[in-house]
């Protein structure tokens, strides 16, 4: 029987906490665990501003937060000072290492790569922050 990753993540994660264990002795915290390894995301968002002329790449495991703290001026640094905080792009993930690395990777790559990947996935540029 073929499993993807994340089936093969899951029994893995599976075994960890309920190894052993009969179905009448496990807890709720453990499936309240197991239920958040399994449903974690990550993201790797870019904001813009009012002209889009700034594009700011992040990761976040909490994206409509993380947005919602950038429009209210509640991040310092490069985003407020700029009026950085229109959302125009994100991609989503199951681990944090795998989003870090495609930040970085993003990052790397020339603004016309950025610009791109925003007028497929969202070509008029709207603020997507409504949408979540």
């Amino acid at each position: 029987m073929f499993m993807c990753h994340c089936e093969k993540r899951s029994d893995e994660a599976m075994t960890q906490l309920f190894d052993g264990q009969e179905a009448g002795d496990i807890d709720t915290p453990n499936i309240i665990q197991f239920f958040n390894m399994l449903t974690k995301q990550y993201y790797v968002y870019f904001l813009t501003n009012f002209t889009n002329k700034v594009i700011y790449v992040g990761v976040t495991n909490d994206l409509k937060r993380r947005v919602y703290e950038h429009k209210h001026g509640l991040v310092d640094g490069f985003t407020r000072s700029y009026h950085v905080n229109k959302l125009v792009y994100y991609e989503v993930g199951q681990d944090i290492e795998g989003a870090i690395l495609r930040e970085k990777q993003i990052k790397a790559g020339s603004r016309k790569k950025k610009d791109g990947l925003v007028k497929k996935f969202n070509p008029d540029w709207e603020d997507l922050y409504d949408r979540l």
